[in-house]
């Protein structure tokens, strides 16, 4: 009877360290999704930032465009009312 104790006793232990290591499992594997979502939503920040940027350009450019627009008309204005000589 004490072999069959030992031997029960062993398994116990050993279902304590199974356990153990499954309950770390478990909270390994979700620490590693919760760093897998905010390295994914730190480089959504980075695309959000890039497209931020970029919109900014382009409305500067716009801006631009539109100052040049104005530019070309008022010269071809100027021009168009110059009498011919």
């Amino acid at each position: 009877m004490d072999h069959f104790n030992r031997l029960v006793s062993e398994q116990m232990m050993t279902m304590e360290k199974l356990l153990y290591l499954q309950g770390e499992l478990e909270r390994c594997q979700e620490i590693e999704e919760q760093l897998q979502t905010l390295q994914n939503e730190t480089e959504l920040e980075s695309v959000q930032f890039d497209i931020n940027q970029m919109k900014k350009e382009l409305k500067e450019i716009q801006e631009i465009f539109e100052k040049q627009t104005e530019e070309v008309i008022q010269s071809y204005r100027e021009n168009d009312l110059e009498p011919s000589i």
